[in-house]
């Protein structure tokens, strides 16, 4: 296929390069500094600050690909995920920006070169809205030599006027639209002859692409005043335009899901669902496709969250992880699959998919099917908890000649047992009942409200201090002041938060980790303070009272204030070597590698920087010996205030992201680096005295990373390695060379003995003379049940073996049993053709996996489980013949 996914993001990226944009890499889902956002829902979130004018951006023209997330506030997709086509809760969003440079006339003309040339939809299907009185913007399209006459529409704010907020920046926008022919008007929820630009749900006539002008500022009273600096803000769904694309290669009218994006994936869930589920493909029944499309999006967005850091949890951001992975197994027990390793499958078949684009998934593969795994079999024992406390609650209600479950019910279902409303819905429509749906949403929104309200102050509660208060670092040189008390919070649990008028303590901040130390009074109480963070001009100094009260830190209070000198030592031996690291970067990679984000801490740093590719190992032995030979130079590094625009001409190097005021500091090292820095640093870069690369990877498309030590933490990284290869010398009976022959013999005659083995583990099977028990046969209503009991066989070669049973016996229900050690157990039914019309293997196995303390699911002829209490295997077995 020409027009694959990967393919046109690509060709945008291309486009705008080649158009003097610097491409950006996405930036994480969790918004950085925003705490009004659980998640970045579009493009322009990491570019806010530039908008509002917080933040002067240090290139005026950027593209991007920036990943995005809508599942909470007013930007919820959640619910109408898996019902339709298009909708989703994780989005790529492609996106070029103008800060202050060119404007409507470009960016038209750009667009309308990108949709037309580059990716060559014919112009006689476009249409271009634009706002009821730009006629900036129409004249700006009426250059357009191509666009059909009559195609350019004016709405009103409704469609066509983007605002940030109810105040705010904002201003009207153009819009380009395709038709995509009479054949998708049958997808529409109105009638064809409705079908229109801008009408809602209309499946016919879709937006390809948003430029949004940013020239006003709204105040309170809705007045609208022109801005000092025009943007340009635009957004393109990169899967539909990827089904717009295909569309037109294949000649079949697609939906987002159809794109090769999902085709895979869904591909994929399709095998796991035939193989232990219903047997449904996708596209023949309505209702498996909801399920199938709602697993392919939640897998992906869960991938994606857990790869930028989040954990499934019970409150906030984990919260979210949480909800999507119990939808999804929701979804499967919908397909008949209860296998653990359907969703693993699925996630693995995605990392496959995106991972050349997001390195940051195969990075974290490992965390990401443990979470999986975890939460699923977390789930399955709620889901039985659950519903029979939906029973049960449903049992009195028809005691009481009731039909409706009462909506507090079903929300207590979901708040407590994390039981979505259709899980709810199905289980009580089997009983005869409805879901009081409507105050069900009403208390939805009452907990959402209560979320907003706890989050409208945009910081941690132990956190919050009076607007106003300002605190000054005086910590550059020093490790230990005496100040003021300006201002104090209890925190709750013994813990306090202090501001002081002057404080040596650095707060965390430019990747830097904030120091740690106590704060005592001439009284002789002690906090002692784990954590320091800036808050609008204040330095919060956060921790626990070790002794003393609540009261003897009260504001106006003397205190003395002492960091933990060792830790910011060693903080600032990693910070100075970050800026000589990004020096060796540049100097041996490229001039175009940047900075892309970093963590100094005291025992080690980490770089992030833009860079295509891994690092080869010849490149990273001379970018360690560049950086150590600049440490032995033993370079004076000094340090100056002056203003921004100064700094730049000077050439010191700004990184795009980062907040900048119009004075900015500035970090010299030698003749070789200048930077632009708020952190410590050394005096003289002999000080850092050494440094130890330990790793290289991706982390996100674009973007590579670096963990190093230095100093004393250097030499305990070698020192630990020296340990171990001295303790592996010794097991081998060798040393240095003869050790690694040795070693390598050793690996090779493993490999042989495995290789052999599993073919005398497959020789046992086929003969069954796997060790344990005989087989057993009964017979019940006519019907032939086979079980038996066998030890350490793995899944593979049961399935193996009870096919072999199947063909001795011709006509039977096959039960085998495997005791794999440590109290773990496998369980298989097979069922012979000719008897899963009235029996099945998926129905037996659901009811013989929890004897042994699992679960598991399957096909009619085939099915398996897994448990925990392998002493119960002869229990589940004998219950086979109980069943049939």
């Amino acid at each position: 296929m020409r027009w694959t996914t990967d393919k046109i993001r690509q060709s945008f990226l291309d486009f705008f390069k080649l158009k003097k944009h610097q491409i950006v890499p996405s930036a994480p889902l969790i918004p950085r500094g925003d705490p009004t956002l659980l998640f970045v829902n579009a493009g322009m979130v990491p570019f806010k600050d530039y908008f509002l004018g917080m933040r002067t951006p240090p290139e005026a023209r950027v593209a991007d690909c920036q990943k995005c997330l809508r599942i909470s506030g007013k930007h919820n997709d959640l619910e109408a995920v898996g019902r339709d086509s298009y909708h989703h809760t994780f989005f790529e969003m492609l996106g070029n920006w103008s800060f202050g440079d060119y404007y409507k006339r470009e960016a038209i003309a750009w667009h309308w070169e990108l949709v037309t040339k580059v990716w060559e939809i014919p112009a006689e299907l476009l249409y271009a809205t634009i706002y009821k009185d730009d006629d900036e913007a129409e004249d700006a399209w009426k250059k357009i030599p191509d666009l059909p006459p009559g195609r350019i529409l004016r709405f009103g704010e409704k469609d066509n006027f983007w605002e940030m907020g109810e105040t705010g920046p904002c201003g009207p926008c153009s819009e380009i639209h395709i038709d995509r022919g009479a054949e998708a008007s049958a997808q529409c929820p109105h009638p064809m002859g409705e079908c229109g630009v801008n009408v809602d749900g209309c499946a016919r006539f879709i937006e390809l692409g948003n430029l949004v002008f940013i020239q006003y500022n709204r105040d309170a009273a809705g007045k609208l005043s022109p801005l000092p600096m025009k943007h340009v803000d635009t957004g393109t769904g990169l899967e539909r335009v990827a089904a717009v694309l295909q569309s037109r290669e294949t000649g079949k009218l697609l939906g987002n899901y159809d794109i090769d994006l999902f085709r895979g994936l869904i591909a994929t869930l399709e095998k796991g669902v035939k193989k232990w589920g219903s047997g449904h493909s996708y596209g023949e029944n309505s209702e498996s496709d909801v399920s199938y499309r709602a697993i392919a999006d939640h897998i992906r967005a869960i991938s994606f969250l857990i790869a930028d850091g989040v954990r499934p949890g019970r409150e906030g951001r984990g919260y979210v992880v949480r909800r999507l992975i119990r939808r999804s197994v929701w979804h499967s027990r919908q397909l008949g699959v209860s296998y653990p390793d359907f969703l693993i499958d699925a996630a693995r078949s995605l990392i496959d998919v995106m991972g050349a684009a997001y390195p940051e998934l195969a990075y974290k593969q490992n965390e990401i099917t443990s979470a999986l795994k975890s939460e699923e079999t977390q789930f399955a024992t709620t889901v039985d908890q659950g519903k029979a406390e939906l029973e049960g609650r449903i049992a009195y209600l028809k005691g009481q000649n009731q039909k409706i479950l009462p909506g507090d019910s079903a929300f207590w279902l979901y708040d407590t047992r994390g039981f979505p409303l259709d899980l709810t819905q199905s289980i009580a429509a089997e009983k005869g009942f409805t879901v009081d749906v409507e105050e069900f949403n009403r208390l939805m929104e009452e907990q959402r409200e209560r979320g907003r309200a706890a989050r409208k102050d945009g910081v941690a509660p132990e956190l919050i201090v009076s607007g106003g208060i300002k605190s000054r670092f005086v910590g550059e040189h020093r490790y230990e002041a005496e100040s003021e008390i300006i201002a104090v919070n209890d925190a709750g649990e013994g813990r306090i938060a202090i501001v002081a008028a002057e404080t040596p303590f650095y707060a965390e901040s430019g990747g830097q980790t904030g120091d740690r130390g106590v704060i005592e009074t001439a009284a002789g109480a002690i906090a002692e303070i784990d954590d320091t963070r800036k808050h609008d001009g204040a330095i919060v100094h956060v921790g626990r009272i070790l002794q003393g009260g609540q009261g003897d830190f009260q504001q106006g209070a003397r205190v003395k204030l002492k960091i933990d000198r060792a830790r910011r030592d060693a903080a600032m031996l990693n910070h100075s070597a970050t800026h000589i690291l990004h020096y060796a970067l540049r100097e041996i990679l490229s001039a175009d590698v940047h900075q892309a984000g970093s963590l100094v801490a005291p025992e080690r740093l980490r770089f992030d920087f833009s860079h295509n590719g891994p690092v080869g190992a010849d490149d990273l032995a001379t970018i360690e010996e560049e950086i150590n030979a600049r440490i032995r130079e033993n370079a004076a590094v000094t340090i100056e205030e002056m203003a921004y625009d100064a700094a730049l001409k000077a050439g010191a190097l700004a990184f795009f992201g980062d907040k900048y005021g119009d004075v900015v500091r500035v970090v010299r090292m030698g003749d070789f680096s200048t930077e632009l820095c708020g952190g410590t640093h050394v005096g003289r870069t002999g000080d850092i005295g050494f440094f130890k690369l330990e790793s290289e990877g991706g982390v996100a498309a674009g973007v590579r990373r670096i963990e190093a030590f230095t100093g004393q933490g250097a030499l305990e990284v070698i020192r630990r390695r020296e340990k171990i290869l001295d303790e592996l010398g010794r097991s081998l009976g060798a040393r240095d060379a003869g050790a690694l022959e040795r070693l390598e013999k050793l690996v090779a005659r493993e490999k042989e003995l495995e290789k052999k083995l599993r073919a005398l583990e497959q020789k046992l099977v086929a003969g069954a003379g796997a060790a344990g028990e005989a087989e057993r046969v009964r017979e019940a209503k006519g019907v032939k049940i086979v079980t038996r009991k066998v030890e350490g066989v793995e899944a593979k070669a049961l399935r193996e073996l009870a096919d072999r049973i199947r063909q001795k016996h011709g006509s039977a229900v096959v039960g085998i049993g495997s005791d794999l050690g440590e109290g773990k157990a496998a369980l298989i039914v097979a069922v012979t053709a000719d008897l899963t019309g009235k029996i099945k293997a998926g129905e037996i196995i659901k009811r013989i996996a929890p004897i042994v303390g699992g679960t598991g699911g399957g096909r009619p002829d085939f099915a398996q489980a897994g448990g925990r209490e392998a002493s119960r295997l002869d229990e589940a077995l004998d219950r086979i013949a109980t069943l049939v």
